[in-house]
């Protein structure tokens, strides 16, 4: 099968997908808008959610990629904290208190650089240890999680690291002009680079292909191990990305975490139509997911009376109605396009 004939057939029902999403987004908002008529629909409560959801958002995206190989990366949160980790104890050492404005930028993009390159790195480690010896992903990531996880509480002690120059934070918790946090820029940022990676490079189109049909695109002259360390390794930038945000958030680091964003993130995959068998995803369908869970989550924290056991028990029970109801709906596509296709055939 051609490159171009697969593009077509991959994206035939990407605008339905998303179509369900948007009236999905819709009936959260105005179900929680009727709820907390008070507090939901005011400006200060977007604002707070701008800032909230971009590290898991980013998160997401890159669960996304190792999704649509047919995979899973269970290790981005560790990789996340092990670079946010190395990033501040960097800042810590070599940025005293009193240190010139311009040597601390200096050293904040010489931190986020090392914090970039260590996701690369882990990420690229996990691609290979699945491409090369045929673990099985959610077994080389589990084992990568902990290791990394491992790495960071050595380093760490078990302890919180703080004392992260201020100048960091106030850069990473900013607005633009007073109204566009710099998070949600990061996250518009991340989230068009990979569009554009998926959608107009080959590269895209293969990782498609391979996600669909390995054997197939193994015999179509694609470098099956070369496209799934190149997957884990930008997923592993992207949770590098994540854990910068979450460093400048929280103006501290630690080894453990953000431990229930690995739960949040498969859910958004899943729920903004990401096929976890691979091959089919978009990154808008993952961006209104997570605009779907964080108006849910934000209408949960305006009920004191749900506890977060409670948020994990909704959210695992989502996950597993949104698998079945993605199965079923996958199974009427597939029978529609035989019946369609049986069709053609009696006619002609």
């Amino acid at each position: 099968m051609k490159l171009n004939q697969f593009k077509l057939i991959n994206f035939a029902n990407r605008d339905n997908n998303l179509f369900r999403l948007i009236i999905m987004l819709i009936a959260v908002f105005a179900l929680m808008s009727t709820l907390r008529p008070s507090i939901f629909p005011k400006l200060d409560n977007f604002t707070s959610m701008a800032y909230q959801f971009p590290e898991y958002g980013v998160l997401a995206i890159a669960m996304m990629l190792s999704l649509l190989i047919g995979g899973v990366d269970l290790s981005i949160v560790g990789i996340a904290n092990l670079s946010a980790i190395l990033a501040a104890k960097l800042l810590i050492k070599f940025v005293p208190y009193d240190a010139d404005p311009g040597y601390t930028l200096l050293m904040i993009g010489v931190a986020i650089i090392v914090a970039l390159a260590i996701g690369a790195l882990c990420g690229a480690f996990n691609g290979f240890i699945i491409s090369k010896f045929g673990i099985p992903d959610i077994l080389a990531t589990l084992g990568s999680m902990q290791l990394f996880t491992g790495i960071a509480i050595v380093i760490t002690k078990g302890r919180i690291v703080v004392g992260i120059p201020y100048m960091y934070s106030e850069l990473g918790n900013a607005a633009i002009g007073g109204i566009i946090p710099v998070p949600l820029i990061i996250y518009t940022i991340c989230a068009v680079l990979i569009g554009l990676l998926l959608n107009k490079t080959s590269f895209g189109i293969k990782l498609y292909m391979m996600g669909t049909n390995p054997t197939a695109s193994r015999f179509s002259g694609i470098n099956n191990a070369i496209m799934t360390i190149r997957s884990y390794m930008y997923g592993g930038i992207l949770s590098a990305v994540a854990g910068l945000i979450m460093l400048a958030r929280t103006n501290s680091a630690k080894a453990d975490f953000g431990s229930s964003y690995i739960l949040q993130t498969v859910l958004i995959g899943v729920l903004g139509g990401v096929n976890p068998s691979g091959g089919f995803g978009t990154v808008g369908g993952v961006t209104v997911a997570i605009l779907i869970l964080q108006f849910l989550s934000s209408g949960f924290n305006m009920f004191p009376s749900i506890s977060n056991l409670i948020k994990d028990l909704i959210w695992g029970s989502a996950l597993i109605l949104v698998m079945v109801f993605n199965y079923y709906s996958n199974k009427r596509s597939e029978k529609a396009q035989i019946s369609k296709r049986i069709a053609e055939t009696t006619n002609s």
